[in-house]
């Protein structure tokens, strides 16, 4: 199947500023045409992967499927304009998402204790308590607030600035370089910015972390990745402040993405808010179906480094191939009732942290965070109800709602 209109679709961001348009898209393609040759104007061509299999089967073979040299969805301008400002190389960032082994391996290393159940369980207490501070906030709001603004979007922010060690003062300008970092090309996210000035703005301030953390060392991941050695040497700038944006950028905008998706497809299905506040036990499967539903990340590529083939087309060497992490999270295949949204679904293997050794370093950790922050949202706060139209934003990458109208009623227990 070759058809114009169907790949600009796969590549253009609006598509994802709508549920029903990208499931559409993707569900089509999963029924005629699974593995898609993919020849968007003004992109490099690509294969588009929909089926859950496939991502799977592409995620376990990290040495016949690199990440390097593309990693995401940029227009052909774009990465000349990346390479322009980057003196030549190919990405703004070099971190543990763009690395191949063995240079993946050592540079997880150097932070993966921290994301271990065993330490996480040890920030439970601080978590809690910036979960309360954000439903405090909501409560603020005297019943209506735009729960993705008002609410949540700070929320996952506060938890990387805690494990990182940042000051509450910088929380607000992190906040507006990762809003428009990850803005895609929705216009109201990216306020006057653009991608490039965005990580420039990142790593600038990261480098002025590391410096700080280099002179006065604490106890917290920043002065482990500012102080790390690879290979006997001190860690690079470069490294070190792209090892930052990943931690600080993607802990902080898919987990904020999930919180608001996932309130509202409770709201959308009033019969699973019921069973969850009569359950709940049942918040860390729910958090799970969050992250399905939404699937926040949108897609990673892969290249091909040898000939294969796969659903009986021909993959050769130095072919791109798009995972599509929201088709296979629908996929029929690998899912009863995909289209249903079911708080106790078991099993629920998706996809939304990824899978294999370059599944999200951080993924523990954000599922802690969720299932926190719904605990307290559902004790605290009754009667969760849509005041307008929630909006999406348009971006091919990575991100969810930028907007859910709510109105609440707190409880008794809050009231109290």
């Amino acid at each position: 199947m070759q058809d114009p209109l169907v790949d600009e679709a796969i590549a253009s961001h609006k598509t994802y500023g709508s549920l029903e348009g990208q499931h559409a898209l993707f569900s089509m393609l999963r029924r005629d045409d699974p593995v898609h040759w993919t020849e968007p104007s003004g992109y490099r061509p690509f294969w588009t992967i929909s089926k859950h299999r496939d991502v799977m089967e592409i995620e376990k073979q990290n040495d016949k499927f690199i990440n390097a040299p593309r990693t995401k969805l940029l227009s052909i301008d774009f990465e000349s304009k990346v390479k322009e400002a980057m003196g030549g190389r190919p990405m703004l960032v070099r971190a543990i998402n763009q690395m191949d082994n063995p240079d993946h391996a050592k540079y997880k290393k150097l932070t993966h204790a921290w994301f271990q159940p065993k330490q996480v369980r040890l920030l439970e207490e601080s978590i809690g308590k910036l979960a309360r501070e954000s439903i405090d906030r909501m409560l603020a709001h005297d019943g209506a607030c735009d729960f993705y603004n008002d609410v949540v979007v700070r929320f996952p922010l506060k938890v990387i600035m805690l494990i990182l060690g940042i000051p509450d003062e910088h929380g607000q300008h992190l906040l507006d370089i990762t809003r428009a970092y990850f803005g895609g090309g929705d216009p109201e996210m990216q306020r006057g910015s653009d991608l490039i000035g965005a990580t420039m703005a990142y790593m600038d301030f990261f480098r002025g972390i590391a410096r700080e953390r280099r002179n006065h060392p604490t106890n917290d991941v920043a002065t482990l990745i500012a102080t790390a050695e690879v290979d006997g040497s001190l860690i690079g700038e470069f490294e070190a402040s792209s090892y930052f944006v990943a931690l600080a950028s993607a802990g902080h905008d898919t987990t904020s993405a999930t919180l608001a998706g996932g309130l509202l497809a409770l709201i959308q299905n009033p019969d699973e808010m019921r069973k969850l506040r009569a359950n709940p036990d049942m918040i860390p499967a729910a958090v799970d179906e969050m992250v399905r539903w939404v699937s926040p990340v949108k897609h990673f590529f892969r290249t091909a480094t040898e000939t294969s083939t796969l659903r009986g087309k021909t993959i050769r060497p130095g072919d791109h191939l798009m995972m599509a992490y929201p088709s296979a999270n629908r996929d029929d295949e690998a899912f009863e009732q995909p289209f249903s949204f079911i708080v106790d679904r078991n099993p629920n293997r998706h996809v939304g942290f990824g899978f294999g050794i370059h599944a999200c370093i951080g993924m523990y950790l954000a599922k802690i965070e969720m299932v926190i922050f719904f605990r307290e949202l559902l004790a605290r706060v009754d009667e969760i109800a849509l005041t307008g139209e929630p909006a999406w934003i348009e971006t091919s990458f990575l991100g969810g709602l930028k907007r859910l109208p709510i109105s609440f009623k707190a409880s008794e227990a809050a009231m109290a």
